[in-house]
């Protein structure tokens, strides 16, 4: 059911211990919701765990605490907090933990900002802002917790993850105003910035300008995509955290309004992610394929043959194309 900020908090501080489930393959929102919540819930006192099934992407390993981000949970728990995932099965592995904790009867709380958000939990809270973190900032003041640096520099990361740099076009005075308070806080704004946009190792740099030079584009240049294989990364002993912003780059090119990036995850099974740049709506184009997210941001998988997939693809990104 949807509920209020209010009325999630008053239920977490009813109980005595809570675990935290973000989406697989996480970013810096996802970590950053989780975290900056488990912080928070620490503060109070309230045993918490934050759990993922995914390994840490080393793109984000310089995040302080993040090495006791457990796969599954362990011990009971009272109360089960998802972040920054729009439906149960982008938890992945989680996604049966999750089921196991309804048919116990133990409280549910979805907190998110995806606009396809499939509302899943007992309690369901979501707004279409910048970042999730956003959201979770607001439900921190309704805890009552205390806005500690470590709790900052969470929330921060996500802010900054996925409001691109405050370069979106869902960026408004709330997303400034919530960078504002965290750098009151103590969040060293130059570190973050380069730590989640600047810095790279020689991999990531090696793996850029192979998956760049093979950029294609369709539709009087209107769409542009990247293919990623698994080979590729091999060769340039990279892995898929090393990824994270390669997309974003195709936007830049004049002309597109429709990116894509086509990670090859495993055999005949492809990671997409989508961006545009001012009208096309990538969430539903996302949607054609069981996936979602934002307007401008978005995801799916496909599966099968790499020329078979990029046709699909191809074919649902014309039907969004003015």
């Amino acid at each position: 059911m949807n509920a209020t900020l209010q009325q999630i908090a008053q239920r977490i501080k009813q109980a005595k211990s809570v675990v935290i489930f973000t989406h697989m393959r996480p970013d810096g929102d996802a970590f950053g919701s989780a975290l900056s919540l488990s912080s928070a819930l620490g503060d109070l006192g309230i045993q918490n765990q934050v759990c993922v099934e995914s390994d840490i992407p080393s793109n984000l390993a310089f995040i302080q605490g993040i090495e006791r981000v457990r796969k599954t949970p362990e011990g009971e728990f009272d109360l089960l907090v998802t972040v920054d995932c729009s439906d149960i099965q982008r938890l992945g592995a989680l996604s049966d933990e999750f089921v196991i904790a309804t048919r116990k009867k133990i409280d549910t709380v979805n907190i998110d900002h995806h606009i396809s958000n499939a509302r899943f939990a007992k309690y369901d809270y979501v707004r279409e802002c910048s970042a999730n973190c956003m959201n979770m900032a607001a439900l921190i003041e309704r805890l009552g917790a205390p806005l500690t640096k470590q709790t900052a520099e969470y929330l921060f990361i996500g802010l900054l993850t996925d409001s691109g740099n405050f370069a979106h076009d869902d960026v408004n005075e709330e997303t400034f105003a919530l960078a504002a308070k965290l750098a009151a806080a103590g969040v060293d704004v130059r570190l973050y910035n380069y730590q989640l946009f600047k810095k790279q190792p020689k991999a990531r740099a090696a793996l850029f300008a192979q998956v760049m030079s093979g950029i294609r584009y369709f539709f009087d240049d209107r769409f542009a995509l990247i293919t990623i294989s698994q080979d590729a990364m091999k060769k340039c002993k990279a892995d898929h955290g090393m990824t994270e912003g390669f997309v974003d780059f195709l936007l830049n090119v004049d002309g597109v309004e429709v990116a894509a990036s086509i990670m090859e995850i495993k055999y005949r099974q492809y990671k997409i992610s989508l961006r545009s740049k001012e009208y096309a709506d990538v969430n539903k184009i996302a949607g054609t394929f069981g996936g979602g997210g934002h307007i401008r941001a978005a995801g799916c998988m496909l599966f099968g043959d790499i020329e078979e997939v990029i046709d699909r693809l191809s074919y649902a990104v014309s039907q969004y194309l003015e």
